[in-house]
């Protein structure tokens, strides 16, 4: 009975707490990797589709079973291949377009990856999503329920759902790429955290954001979008995106600050270490002193950007050699842009200057920053269908007078069966007379929409469509004087042709 007991008592801190041994073991079908931690992390990788089809930690199932977690909706087959060297296991999937990596690092309780392409794979969109178990993981962080869609039924496309009386979709999750290091799934007893160091070949920006969590009530999906076409707004990237890793932990949340150095030394295809890359540094002046600047830099291969300090310094990260444009932005609304070349093992100086230029303001309703900031329902857009009943009415306001109406009365955005036209009123002193410039600022629109101004009886002429970024956008969380939504097309009520405000200034 006593050696029987202790037998048991054995195998359950075996399974629970105690270090295992870091190795590969090869079976006919799968790769096994034991990262060796503390807490027990066993992960199986398909030897012929790359898939992931189980992740063992501390004990307890967290893969989905019905589906392997991968690359867009699954590379089908892939030749792969595994080493050991030392501390370091690398299983490399290899396609004609596309090489995928999954490497361990002995006693980290970390799956790390690195994804390198030569062209978009026509498995979907490039991403990787873990699809992990929803009993074990059943929680989304940072934004709680917004993307669980368990149990909902779809309202618009395939994508937005209404939960109870809650609208919710897997886009609801997403965060601005500058602010996205981290993102997590949950439970009682397991956390997993998708850790990004850069999203340097991606596209998009540093404004642009994408599906990040979302349970659906199966399994919760945990992602790392690299290009998508959600809101695309320039040509998508090739080369290596990452690294990027899931992190495994108990309760705790990880840092954002990973040490992946090591994959200079793993033969990694695109991987270009910090000995052959080059810094920017200056300072940002001129832009509005009451918002954060960004400073941004970009070409055809890569992306990076940074915050600048309260005084407008700034250091880039480190860069791959090149020459990129340098855009300076006051919250995301572009003030200044200039060019700057990168050199290997260096840091350039580079100063940027710049602002939001106005005449003498007769009136302004918002601020330049780029976003529809302040404005009615745009504190809950992000998260938010705009039919959900959390919002306030969109026809709560049809006239807005200068003056006296509040900024949070003025509709984030305008659509054109729902609550155009929008009519503001003011009224000019004798030292406001003459001729004066009306500007709109708008972010994001959807089927050409549009804004086209009447003043009294003059109708202005309707400005050139915008470009067509084939997004829903608004309703996706993406983002007197009469005011119009125009459009050569139609639609019903929140997917009719539409447009978001950043600002509005009358000025001489």
């Amino acid at each position: 009975m006593f050696i029987s007991a202790l037998l048991v008592a054995s195998l359950a801190l075996w399974g629970k707490g105690v270090e295992a041994a870091f190795g590969l073991t090869t079976n006919s079908g799968t790769y096994v990797v034991d990262a060796g931690s503390a807490n027990p992390l066993k992960f199986t990788v398909d030897r012929t589709s790359c898939d992931i089809t189980s992740i063992n930690f501390y004990g307890s199932e967290l893969q989905y079973q019905s589906t392997g977690s991968h690359i867009g909706s699954g590379l089908g087959t892939a030749t792969v291949t595994a080493t050991q060297s030392g501390d370091y296991i690398k299983i490399t999937c290899e396609t004609s377009t596309l090489t995928h990596y999954y490497v361990a690092h002995s006693g980290d309780p970390i799956i790390y990856m690195a994804t390198y392409t030569t062209a978009e794979p026509s498995v979907g969109e490039l991403r990787y999503i873990a699809r992990l178990n929803a009993d074990l993981l059943p929680n989304e962080e940072p934004f709680g329920t917004a993307s669980n869609i368990a149990g909902g039924t779809a309202i618009e496309g395939s994508d937005v759902y209404l939960v109870g009386s809650e609208t919710r979709s897997k886009f609801y999750s997403s965060e601005r790429f500058i602010d996205d290091q981290r993102h997590c799934v949950s439970g009682s007893a397991h956390r997993v955290c998708m850790i990004l160091n850069q999203y340097e070949t991606s596209a998009g920006g540093p404004f642009h954001r994408d599906i990040n969590t979302n349970n659906v009530g199966s399994y919760t999906g945990l992602y790392w979008y690299m290009n998508s076409g959600h809101v695309q707004t320039e040509s998508y990237r090739q080369g290596l995106h990452g690294p990027y890793l899931m992190y495994f932990s108990r309760s705790g949340t990880p840092s954002t600050s990973i040490d992946t150095s090591f994959f200079a030394n793993l033969g990694i295809k695109g991987y270009v270490a910090t000995s052959g890359r080059g810094y920017v540094s200056g300072t940002a002046s001129g832009a509005d002193s009451s918002l954060k600047w960004v400073i941004h830099w970009y070409n055809n291969a890569a992306q990076y950007w940074t915050y600048t300090s309260s005084s407008g310094s700034f250091t880039s990260p480190a860069m791959k050699p090149g020459t990129y444009t340098m855009v300076y932005y006051q919250g995301e609304y572009p003030v200044a842009t200039s060019s700057v070349t990168v050199t290997a093992g260096s840091t350039t100086s580079k100063s940027i200057s710049g602002s939001v230029k106005t005449g003498t303001t007769i009136f302004k309703i918002g601020t330049w920053d780029g976003q529809p900031t302040g404005f009615l329902n745009a504190a809950s857009q992000l998260r938010m269908h705009p039919s959900d009943t959390r919002m306030s009415s969109w026809t709560s306001t049809s006239t807005y007078t200068v003056g006296s109406s509040s900024v949070s009365s003025f509709p984030m955005a305008l659509f054109k069966s729902v609550n155009s036209p929008l009519t503001i009123k003011f009224t000019a002193t004798s030292a406001q007379t003459g001729a004066a410039t009306l500007r709109i600022g708008t972010t994001l629109s959807f089927a050409g929409g549009r804004p086209q101004v009447t003043v009294n009886s003059y109708t202005a002429a309707a400005p050139s469509a915008p470009t067509n970024l084939n997004s829903r956008g608004v309703t996706r969380g993406h983002i007197g004087i009469t005011i119009s939504v125009i459009s050569g097309s139609s639609g019903d009520e929140f997917l009719s042709p539409n447009f978001i405000f950043d600002c509005v200034e009358l000025f001489h």
